[in-house]
């Protein structure tokens, strides 16, 4: 019975490798691996690494020693290549989940073991591990993150396995840190690894993982020197070459105040204060599950005797989640560490802590702000639904992968305390009025793209005493609205929702006579747009958009 329950979860992780893979592959070939095909075109690129730019516009930023480590892939042909990507990524995706599940402190089948009572009997019952490992490796894989690295062929899956097997201690003593080392040399994120060794008293891990960067940095510079000091000096540097670090797939910290709206000035110094702390607490919490540091109670035994138990592998799910809100730039394949600290969530002992983690899960499976775009009656509350990842992230950080707990207070009181607060936060967020630049959706389009058909479309003219004639197009993620003003008026306004800022929209000079109009927006459900006069004076205002 237990070897049928245990056949049937991995086929069904089978099941969906194989679904997630053909829609992979049934993507226009533009768009199937984009990132796998920036790397291997700058693989076989002649001239300087970081002038490379792919087809599809994306240049190559990572560091120079992740070239490296891929050049002797590019050997292959760029489809078996992907192929086999594809095949890896679904292979690292259960090495991660065996990992978080191995017999050992800090491991949710040590929770199970020692805090869950319900499902640790559940598991006896159905086939123990090797069911836990394929329930977890099939939430995993249909997770955004995961099938966000699966649809782009990227490495942060990688660099998740190899930082989670190094700081959770699976790898034997004498070599821990190396891979973590490897990682940041890979990706940068990693090195705060080597901050929370220091803070965990892991000394020569530390030194380790230092050395390891060093070293694999070392064998770049003398491979591929020109690359290196470019990227060393001053590509590092350059964060715009990601991308557009205000749209929504960038769900750090930084990404979120840039949606805010935060002015130039005002951004690095609240963005650093707020890191710090977000970090800070993120690593004394996982400083504390890997020293086992005494909490209360039930951390001692019969005799009273202290019982300290280190977690390591829950600590390095909390500092991976640190990492993702650390750096500037966190896109969906990025967040695997969310994911990891949902199941721990799901894992741990205590209602509150398994409430939080389904929750936490199905906001990294499903785009609250896409979903629920249409009762987003105010501009705070599509602003909380389209950043629940980044303030999901900061939750976990903030207040651990175990739940919260005051000591020499009973556990119930303090989750309550905790949940009641974090709700009345999110009201008063829901329900004030942010600046313009929370909806980062929204666009007005310039001159400059005009002769872009997928922006301006209409072709008709308003009617005898309409003072504008508009047409509405809608797309997956957002909707478009194109149109024409007559001669009497003078500008445009459009607000998203009740209680959020005006935004002006360009009268673009298309042809002699005509002025044409175009923006996008989120949602057009609470959308208001209005047409005035010389004397700025509302002389129309429309509110059925859809």
């Amino acid at each position: 019975m237990f070897e049928r329950r245990v056949v049937a979860a991995w086929a069904a992780f089978g099941g969906i490798a194989a679904v997630s893979a053909a829609l992979v592959w049934r993507r226009p070939e533009a768009q199937r691996l984009s990132d796998l095909h920036i790397y291997y075109g700058a693989a076989k690129f002649d001239g300087p690494l970081y002038d490379y730019v792919a087809e599809n516009g994306g240049p190559f930023t990572y560091p120079p020693f992740a070239m490296v480590l891929f050049r002797p892939l590019s050997m292959l042909p760029e489809a078996t290549l992907g192929a086999l990507w594809l095949a890896m990524t679904c292979v690292a995706v259960i090495a991660i989940a065996r990992t978080v599940t191995r017999t050992g402190p800090g491991t949710a089948d040590c929770a199970a073991q020692n805090g869950n009572g319900r499902l640790r009997g559940w598991l006896d019952a159905h086939g123990g591990r090797g069911l836990l490992v394929a329930g977890i490796a099939s939430a995993l894989l249909v997770s955004a993150p995961v099938q966000s690295n699966l649809r782009f062929g990227q490495v942060s899956i990688f660099i998740v396995l190899l930082a989670l097997v190094d700081a959770g201690q699976v790898v034997p003593a004498r070599f821990r840190g190396v891979l973590v080392g490897v990682a940041a040399a890979i990706k940068l994120t990693p090195l705060l690894f080597v901050v929370y060794f220091l803070v965990a008293r892991r000394y020569k891990d530390a030194a380790r993982a230092a050395g390891a960067f060093v070293v694999c940095a070392g064998i770049a510079a003398a491979v591929m020197p020109g690359a290196s000091v470019r990227y060393w000096s001053g590509t590092i540097f350059q964060t715009s070459r990601i991308g557009d670090l205000a749209s929504l797939g960038n769900q750090s910290v930084h990404g979120m105040l840039l949606r805010i709206g935060l002015d130039a000035g005002t951004l690095p110094v609240v963005w650093a204060a707020l890191i710090a702390a977000i970090c800070g607490a993120a690593l004394l919490r996982a400083r504390r599950l890997h020293l086992g540091v005494l909490s209360g109670p039930s951390d001692r035994d019969r005799t009273g005797a202290v019982v300290l138990q280190g977690e390591p592998v829950r600590a390095a799910v909390l500092v991976g989640c640190a990492t993702v809100a650390a750096s500037p730039v966190s896109w969906t394949h990025h967040q695997v560490w969310t994911v990891l600290a949902a199941m721990l969530l799901v894992a741990a002992e205590g209602a509150w802590h398994r409430v939080a983690g389904v929750t936490l899960l199905v906001v990294m499976t499903v785009s609250l702000g896409v979903a629920l775009r249409g009762i987003a009656v105010y501009p705070g509350w599509q602003f909380m639904l389209e950043n629940a990842r980044s303030l999901g992230l900061v939750a976990v950080c903030v207040a651990g992968v175990g739940g919260v707990v005051v000591a020499g207070m009973p556990r119930f009181r303090a989750a309550r305390r905790v949940a009641v607060g974090v709700a009345v936060a999110l009201a008063v967020l829901a329900l004030t009025p942010l600046p313009a630049g929370a909806d980062p959706t929204f666009k007005a389009y310039q001159a400059a793209d005009l002769t872009n058909p997928r922006y301006f479309y209409f072709t008709g003219a308003p009617a005898a005493g309409e003072p504008v004639a508009f047409a509405v197009r809608r797309e997956k993620t957002k909707v478009r609205v194109n149109g024409v003003v007559g001669a009497e008026v003078a500008g445009l306004r459009y607000t998203s929702a009740p209680g959020g800022a005006a935004r002006v929209i360009p009268l673009l000079e298309a042809q002699p006579g005509r002025r044409t109009f175009s923006f996008r927006s989120a949602s057009l459900t609470h959308g208001r747009l209005e047409a005035l006069d010389a004397a700025g004076q509302v002389k129309a205002t429309f509110t059925h958009l859809q």
